[in-house]
């Protein structure tokens, strides 16, 4: 019996299939509608997908080509290892949280999530509050919205993600550009673009 893998929820008017190198050695996404918004899933045969990185990245690169096809699309994404046992079991969660999901899509329309790391050695003097009010003069006028990571490292100065609107991807692009002048003795991380995860804030739980 095989199971619903799920991706992230989309419109219903933009639902797509498509094949894929997915997870679990899923080579399909499919569309499963429930009016105005569709999950877009894979047949897996297990509802506990070994986070393994392989299938981690195949969950992300799914995620990156449906929201590249045909230009933008956008996507509200789930997490890794979001499995339903059946469609019946998806559609009632869809039924249930279709306010929130449209809702979701309306705020992340278009958008892409950046992330950017700063990275400074043991040893550097740097003035950390400078960097920080340099970085925010820069991106926050390009940004949509942004959230704080955390510092897990005495050596990370910044640690966030940005919500940018793919139009203003050049700009954005070219501030990170100036930043990096700006502080060549300091590492810059500059990552994504990723589905907006960290703008999305949906708790559904696989049945």
């Amino acid at each position: 019996m095989s199971h619903r893998y799920v991706y992230g929820v989309v419109n219903a008017d933009e639902a797509i299939e498509f094949e894929a190198d997915a997870v679990a050695g899923a080579e399909t996404v499919y569309p499963i509608r429930h009016r105005r918004v569709a999950a877009l899933v894979s047949d897996i045969e297990t509802t506990e997908p070994e986070r393994t990185d392989e299938d981690a990245k195949r969950h992300d690169d799914v995620l990156r080509d449906i929201m590249q096809m045909n230009g933008s699309r956008t996507v509200v994404p789930m997490q890794f290892g979001m499995v339903f046992e059946n469609e019946r079991a998806l559609k009632n969660v869809l039924r249930g949280g279709s306010r929130a999901f449209r809702r979701s899509i309306r705020e992340i329309e278009g958008s892409v999530e950046l992330g950017l790391k700063i990275v400074s050695d043991e040893a550097d003097s740097v003035d950390r509050d400078e960097v920080r009010t340099t970085v925010a003069n820069e991106l926050e006028s390009v940004a949509d919205d942004a959230v704080d990571n955390g510092l897990f490292s005495d050596r990370l100065i910044l640690n966030r993600s940005y919500l940018v609107d793919h139009d203003d991807r050049g700009a954005f692009d070219e501030a990170i550009g100036r930043i990096e002048n700006d502080y060549p003795e300091l590492k810059v991380q500059y990552t994504g673009p990723f589905a907006p995860y960290s703008f999305v804030d949906i708790r559904i739980g696989a049945q």
